[in-house]
């Protein structure tokens, strides 16, 4: 039997750039502003509506932002539609079991969904006026159902690159199933972070702005716990994080997440509340490219 080194045992690594860490950043963003911002309709005062508006606004952009970038990262972004649709008899291609298409259709799922509630937030602050549109928004029937199903495709999109990695055959990835969870909490600490900002920006003084400052100190915590606990599961493979730039990076992600908890406990004046915010925002990015580029570290 010959001998043949590491990496052969596994499929080589897809060379990942910025791209796709910009994708997991701003998809992952996009699904925790919209679960906060379901939250904040069903379960918020009527003072913190504005809020749940500027959350959904946000939304559909960085969707599709996210969404541009995965598509420029692909081979031949030209053909992204395959994703969707088969190319030969041009009809709906639904491949509930193969991981990438069925998360394809959830994107746009969510997408429609993130679209209706724009406009109708659009209508509840008088940019439109349309009575149908004002039915989107809860408490009635309509619009709760429509933030229950937007809150779980946003949970679902925030979670999906944790488990499509998952499902993977490279190193790291596939050894550990705590990706999905740390993502999905940093995704509603960097959302709760940049509603903390824009209410701040806005002067806002409604009681859910100190309420997105609690839950985004308490998702960063969890977070953080939840990703010592990935890096202990990981067992022998987390010989990956000894590659410097690895190393690197969750030495900034840690620093600056807990430098947030920090401010976000000691400090209660509008600059320290604005710096954590940031910081989250800084940390939840660097957590995506220290996910994407981890595995590289494993092949000598």
């Amino acid at each position: 039997m010959i001998d043949a080194p590491a990496s052969v045992w596994f499929t080589t690594h897809p060379n990942w750039g910025w791209l796709v860490v910009l994708y997991f950043f701003l998809g992952g963003f996009a699904g925790g502003c919209y679960v906060l911002a379901a939250a904040i309709d069903l379960f918020g005062r009527e003072r913190d509506r504005p809020i749940a508006r500027a959350a959904y606004f946000t939304v559909l952009p960085c969707l599709a932002l996210s969404a541009i970038a995965l598509i420029l990262d692909l081979s031949r972004p030209d053909r992204f539609w395959h994703l969707l649709v088969e190319i030969h008899t041009w009809r709906p291609l639904f491949q509930w079991w193969t991981p990438i298409n069925f998360a394809a259709w959830m994107m746009l799922a969510f997408g429609t969904i993130a679209l209706l509630s724009a406009l109708a937030a659009a209508s509840e602050a008088g940019w439109l006026r349309s009575r149908r549109l004002l039915a989107l928004r809860p408490p009635g029937v309509g619009g709760t159902v429509i933030c229950v199903s937007g809150a779980l495709l946003g949970l679902y999109i925030a979670s999906y690159e944790g488990l499509l990695l998952a499902f993977t055959s490279r190193p790291v990835w596939s050894e550990t199933p705590l990706i999905g969870p740390v993502l999905v909490l940093t995704a509603v600490a960097m959302a709760a972070a940049y509603l903390v900002l824009f209410g701040r920006w806005r002067a806002w003084d409604a009681p859910g702005i100190i309420a997105l400052q609690r839950i985004d100190a308490q998702a960063l915590a969890v977070g953080l716990l939840a990703l010592a606990a990935l890096v202990v599961s990981l067992g022998a493979s987390a010989r990956a994080l000894l590659e410097w730039r690895n190393l690197l990076l969750i030495a900034l992600v840690v620093v600056l997440g807990v430098a947030a908890l920090v401010l976000h406990w000691r400090e209660s004046r509008f600059g320290g509340a604005a710096t954590a915010a940031a910081l989250v925002l800084a940390s939840g990015f660097l957590l995506r490219a220290l996910i994407v580029f981890m595995p590289h570290g494993i092949e000598r």
